[in-house]
Order: C-alpha cells, then structure tokens, then sequence
C-alpha cells in the first residue's frame, strides 16, 4: 500500500504523522520511507538515515540548432508553458518555465531542437534500521520540483509499505507526490487556517479518486475542532485520528525526537491508526 501524507498548509505536523507511522510500521513490516518534500527535506532529522547513495537528478529543456531552424514558430505554439518564443530570427529559451514534457523537439517540423539535461538536484537513499529511505533536495534557485519528485517515485518498491511525506498545500509538487497513491492522508490543524487548507486540500484529492483520511493535530479543549469535524462529516471524510496540544510533544518534537520514541504509548496509536488506513483503502 502507498500512503501519502499530505496537508494544505505548512506547519500542521505532516512530518511529525508520516515519520512516526513508518517507525511503528517498520519492526512489523518492510517499509519505505520518500521525502517528497524536496524543497524543504526534515524527515531525515526524526529517521536519521544512513545516506548510502546520492544521485544528481537532471530536467531536460530544449536546446535549439539556429542553423536548421526556420523560425516558423511552430515550437512556441505547441509550447503549453511560454517557454520558448520566436522573435525575428531568434528562438529564445527559458528554462525555469520549461516542464520538460519534450513537445517542441517532437513536433519541430525542421528537427532542429534537441533536449539536454540542466541540473535540478540531487536524490539520496539510504537505510533507517530495517526501513528504505529516499528523500530529493531542489537546488537553490529551481523553480520546478515535480522532475524531481518523479525521480524519487521511480524508485518506489511495491513490495513494501510505502510512506510519502508530500510537500504542503495544493499545488504541482503536491499532485506530482500524491497521484497514484492508495490512501491520502491529510493532516490539519483546528484553526480557521487550518480548516480553510484542509476543504482545499480534500478538494484536491477528492478530484484525483483517492480515498481520503483526516488526522487532527494539536487538538485542545475550546478548539475550533467542532468546524473541522461537521467539514468531514458533510463531505464522508473519516477522522481517524486526533493528537492532543502536549507539551511534552512538542518538547520532543524541538529535540528532533519521534513522538513513538519520547511516547511509547503512540506506537501502539500509530499501529492502529495504519489499521484503519488499511479500511480506507480496500
């Protein structure tokens, strides 16, 4: 099963569920831990892996033969994303825009365009104890991650549990890391942010056909936890599990320490809540 971890705004403890799922997961099961987070990795603080490989990961973009091009402008037309445009007799190029879907060299009708690779940033894999870990970091000044995330999920391994700690919100990078999972799991926080980014985020993966959970974080008497639960109850969204505002969460949390470590009471949680995770997605 592919379960990913995802939630409409940063700060709601994404991380802190993912990474404490996978360690009640991995002394009862081969697991697989993927930071698709590639803007900003944290999970390897709490896992503390042994890095044992890392890969550059490369996007490719066009690169034009002046001297066999004509200028009929055929490659900006097919060109969703405005990345390429002809001027007089110039073919400008812009590579940040650039998705790399390879229209413009397949369509070019004079073959004068050809991809070349451009750096976006490096993959690491490694192990923690039993459990695989992958996780991508986006070179500073990229401004496209999902080539990135889609070279993590290559390397994902069908004979495991795999847990995908997606990047927050809804955009690209957060469709790329959840798409073709089994189970979407959003985490959410009792606020009226929180609330607003969680009916986003459902939308998102409501449109996708992924069975959706909801995990309540930092949860306290007088919240506005109320709200939250009428949302998922009117949209059939079940909550499966809530975690209380603690101080000695948090003080945990600040050491860089697993909840399942600090608590060994939550690995149990943590077991049942993959139990029902486990309902969600047959």
């Amino acid at each position: 099963m592919v379960i990913a971890v995802a939630s409409g705004k940063g700060g709601t403890g994404k991380t802190t569920v993912a990474v404490n799922l996978a360690l009640a997961l991995r002394d009862e099961r081969p697991v697989q831990f993927l930071d698709c987070d590639v803007e900003e990795p944290n999970a390897h603080f709490f896992l503390k892996p042994a890095i044992e490989e890392s890969r550059e990961v490369f996007k490719l973009i066009p690169e034009v033969d002046e001297r066999r091009c004509t200028y009929c402008g055929t490659c900006a037309r097919v060109c969703a994303y405005h990345a390429l445009a002809v001027v007089k007799d110039t073919v400008l190029v812009f590579p940040e825009l650039c998705h790399g879907c390879g229209a413009c060299s397949l369509l070019c009708p004079e073959k004068a365009i050809r991809e070349v690779g451009r750096r976006i940033g490096v993959m690491e894999s490694g192990r923690a104890g039993a459990m695989t870990f992958l996780q991508g970091r986006l070179d500073i000044g990229q401004a496209m991650s999902p080539p990135l995330i889609r070279a993590l999920k290559e390397r994902l391994d069908p004979g495991r549990t795999v847990i995908i700690d997606a990047p927050p919100g809804t955009s690209c990078p957060v469709i790329e890391s959840i798409k073709r999972s089994d189970v979407a799991i959003l985490v959410t926080e009792p606020t009226p942010f929180g609330l607003h980014d969680l009916e986003l985020a459902a939308a998102a993966v409501k449109t996708m056909g992924i069975p959706r959970g909801v995990v309540i974080n930092r949860a306290a008497p007088g919240d506005g936890r109320t709200k939250i639960l009428d949302f998922c109850a009117a949209e059939g969204i079940p909550v499966i599990l809530i975690i209380p505002f603690e101080r000695r969460i948090a003080e945990a949390y600040s050491r860089g320490e697993s909840l399942i470590d600090a608590i060994p009471a939550y690995r149990e949680t943590f077991l049942k809540f993959f139990e029902t995770i486990g309902m969600l997605g047959a």
